[in-house]
This record gives C-alpha cells, sequence and structure tokens, in this order.
C-alpha cells in the first residue's frame, strides 16, 4: 500500500468517527448496519442484540449507538415487567450517561439530566424533591438547553407540590414560576419567528420541501410550549391572586426593595392579576421607578393615573413606554399590555394600540384575539338588524383564527374562540331569507370595515 493511499484511509476512517481499534473489528460495523435496517422500521426487538454488541463494544463508532439505543431500550421498558424492567431502565440511565461521555458536543447535560428525571418520573422512581432537585439543577446550570415543555412543566409543578407540603415557600414558587415562563418565551418567540418568515410563501403556495418541514416543525412545537404555559398557569392557580400577593409583598419589601429584578417582577405580577388598586402597587411601582425607569415603569404609571382619571396623563405615559422600549418583542408586549388597559374606556383606542402591537411583532396572536374579541363585544353597536348585528361575529372569528396562525402556541384557545363566535354568527337560514348571500356587509359602528356574507 502505497503512503497515499494509507494517508486516504486514514482520512477516511477518521470522518466516519472510528478509532483504529474499531477500524479493525469488522463486526461493529456488520453489526451497526444490521440493528439500524432494524430500528428504522421499527422492529427494535430484532435491533436489540445487535446493537447491544455494538454498544457495549465499540461505544463511539456512531452516534446511532444512542440515538437508537434510547428508543430500542424504551421499548424493552415498555414491553417487560419485573426485574428485566427494571434492568432495562438502569441501562437507559447509564445510556444517557454516556451519551455525554462520548458525544459530548451532540448531547447537553440538559438534556441528558432531563431524560433522566422524566425516565425517573415515569415509572415513579423518584421523589418530588429528587425530581425538582434534579431538574433545578439542570435548568440553573445548563438554562440554554433546557427545551423540553414537560421537563419545564415538570419542574414547576413538583414545586407547587412541594409548597402545598409545606417544604417550599412561596417565593421560591414565584421565582421558578417567572424563570419557567420566560424560557417559554424565549422558545416559542424562536419558533413564531420561523412561522412568520414562511406563513406567506406559504400563502402562495411557494415553500419549499425543506421549508414545510421547518413550518411543520415550528407550528408542532410551539402547540407545544402553548399548551404547557397554558398547564403551568393552571399549576399556578390561586396562588397568585391578590389575597396572597400582597401579603407576601408587604413582608418581603423592606429587605428586597433594592432588588430590581425582585421589584420589577412583583410590581409586574400585581400588575398582571389586577392588584394594582392595593396601596402596595404604588409602593413597588415607586420603587421601581427610582431603581429602574424603564418602559414597563411608564406603563405601571399610565395605569395609576388612568384609574385616578388623569386620561390625557395615562396616555402620555404609555406613549413614553413604547418610545423607551427598543427591542420590537418587548415593546409589542408593552403595546399589548395597553391595549388591555384602555379597552375599558374606549374600544377603539384598543384596537389601534393592539395593531401597532402587531405592528411591532407580527406575532403577538394576543393583540388578534384581543381584537376579536373587542369585534364581538361591540355587536350590538355594529348594526340596525338582527343579521347585521350577529354578521359582526364573522369578523371576530376571522381575527381569532388568524391569531392561531401567526402564534400556534395559542392555536387551541384561537379555535375555541373562532368556533364561539362563528357559532353566534347568521345560520344558513338567516342568510338564506336575508337574500345576502355572497353580498358585503359594511359596519358602521366604530369598528368600521366590512365582510362578505358566505355563499351557499
Amino acid at each position: 500500500m502505497t503512503k497515499k493511499h494509507y494517508l486516504t484511509m486514514i482520512a477516511v476512517l477518521m470522518s466516519m468517527g472510528l478509532s483504529m481499534a474499531q477500524a479493525q473489528n469488522p463486526e461493529c460495523m456488520t453489526n451497526l448496519s444490521i440493528y439500524a435496517e432494524h430500528a428504522k422500521v421499527k422492529n427494535y426487538d430484532a435491533a436489540y442484540e445487535p446493537w447491544k454488541m455494538v454498544y457495549e463494544s465499540c461505544p463511539d463508532i456512531n452516534k446511532a449507538n444512542f440515538s437508537y439505543g434510547e428508543k430500542i431500550l424504551a421499548h424493552k421498558i415498555k414491553n417487560s415487567s419485573g426485574a428485566d424492567k427494571d434492568g432495562y431502565i438502569q441501562d437507559l440511565m447509564s445510556l444517557y450517561d454516556a451519551s455525554l461521555k462520548y458525544f459530548p458536543a451532540k448531547f447537553s447535560k440538559a438534556g441528558v439530566t432531563i431524560d433522566k428525571a422524566l425516565l425517573s418520573y415515569d415509572n415513579k422512581m423518584a421523589s418530588d424533591e429528587q425530581l425538582y432537585g434534579m431538574l433545578g439543577k439542570a435548568f440553573k446550570e445548563d438554562r440554554k438547553n433546557f427545551k423540553n415543555p414537560k421537563a419545564l412543566y415538570l419542574y414547576f409543578s413538583t414545586l407547587v407540590d412541594l409548597h402545598e407540603g409545606n417544604k417550599k415557600d412561596l417565593q421560591e414558587v414565584f421565582d421558578v414560576y417567572d424563570d419557567v415562563t420566560e424560557k417559554v418565551e424565549e422558545e416559542n418567540k424562536k419558533l413564531t419567528a420561523v412561522v412568520t418568515k414562511l406563513l406567506p410563501k406559504d400563502s402562495l403556495g411557494t415553500l419549499t420541501s425543506k421549508e414545510k418541514r421547518q413550518l411543520r416543525v415550528a407550528t408542532t412545537n410551539s402547540k407545544s410550549y402553548g399548551k404547557i404555559a397554558t398547564s403551568i398557569d393552571s399549576k399556578l392557580g390561586a396562588l397568585a391572586d391578590c389575597g396572597n400577593l400582597i401579603p407576601l409583598y408587604e413582608k418581603s419589601y423592606e429587605a428586597k426593595k433594592n432588588d430590581v429584578n425582585w421589584v420589577k417582577r412583583a410590581v409586574g405580577r400585581m400588575f398582571s392579576k389586577e392588584c394594582t388598586d392595593d396601596p402596595m402597587f404604588q409602593k413597588l411601582f415607586e420603587a421601581q421607578l427610582a431603581l429602574d425607569p424603564s418602559a414597563d415603569a411608564y406603563l405601571y404609571g399610565g395605569t395609576l393615573k388612568q384609574k385616578a382619571g388623569d386620561s390625557k396623563g395615562a396616555i402620555a405615559d404609555f406613549n413614553k413606554a413604547v418610545e423607551l422600549e427598543t427591542d420590537n418583542f418587548r415593546k409589542s408586549n408593552i403595546l399589548y399590555k395597553i391595549a388591555t388597559t384602555v379597552r375599558r374606556s374606549s374600544k377603539s383606542k384598543a384596537r389601534s394600540y393592539a395593531l401597532k402591537a402587531v405592528d411591532a411583532n407580527p406575532a403577538n396572536g394576543k393583540a388578534y384575539l384581543l381584537i376579536a374579541n373587542l369585534y364581538a363585544s361591540s355587536a350590538n353597536a355594529c348594526g340596525s338588524t338582527p343579521f347585521e348585528k350577529r354578521a359582526i361575529y364573522w369578523k371576530a372569528a376571522d381575527m381569532a383564527r388568524k391569531a392561531g396562525r401567526v402564534d400556534p402556541s395559542l392555536s387551541g384557545r384561537a379555535s375555541k374562540s373562532a368556533a364561539s363566535y362563528a357559532a353566534k354568527a347568521p345560520t344558513k337560514e338567516m342568510i338564506f331569507s336575508s337574500g345576502k348571500a355572497g353580498q358585503t356587509v359594511s359596519f358602521s359602528c366604530w369598528v368600521g370595515g366590512s365582510v362578505r356574507v358566505p355563499s351557499l
């Protein structure tokens, strides 16, 4: 063999991720091919023995030892019992640890810990304290890779259960709630950016096969985060009502009043739970204004002025909040909050702010849902006949559907809202009786615009 050919062979082996010892073990390569073919068609029982041989003899020969190995062992766990099942569970636990050892660039610390925690949870092998400890450590040490929706929920739900058992205090529950919901928002922000980019091409039918897959994956994952976010809020439940928040913040204020992060979170939570009438909100707001006169501070200041009847001062503060915020995503959220605040005094102003929120972030589905609700609540004021009044619900339903398209995490809520509005719109019998099928109904109220009556 010439030196050139010898070096070429070494390069090929290295590119395949093989060590020289493994390259001299053709049995590993043969069995790798055998188990991979079986695993591809989900014949995991046939894949087990050849996989086990390769994994034990040549663990670092290929990442497939771990990706397929997980599926093979999960199948064995599902279809076994007693000591056999316990053995497969321990094998899978060891495999998770080994994945990080042999392929550290392909597997993350958080991912491995999450896999082990979920395996323990699914098989009732760990207490709430153990699960919370495992997941909490992973979240704090490798937050970037802590992305599993089920693990995010489990991390928070075990803490709530521990609190209810008097093992964790309420402040820790709120701290972790904020951390987890911020993480969900971060990940969904990335997904909706993909959706926003690809939806226009999807409507034109010009997506490539790769883009179709990207849109499908982003939509599916966004929906998962939406479900988890709803579950997390449900788990928090009444723990975050004003009756719990106010005494907690009164108790902690002196010790925490110079902690800008604590103050901002406290003000934000009281604002979201509409505890703004309590003097504690004013006190916390003033503390935030002194520590960090940011966009959010002016939002809260505007809310207080509005409650005091100073509409002009409130609008000035709201606009100042928008002006100060430079991040479009955060600006959109502020505009949405302003919209929800002014909706009681002016639906048209609320829609204006909601539309500005969409301009800042086209994926702000909550803004579309708010507009849909504003339309639906104006039915009696937007028509002179029962048919015209009910026609507004078509417009509301369309807006609700749009919310689910731009932000799939809201798809469940958006679908329910759209269905509810559509059920209140004119029926086929009403359309037939009116003789307006296929025609346009215009709205002379604040909503303006028009809607086309469905053809029969």
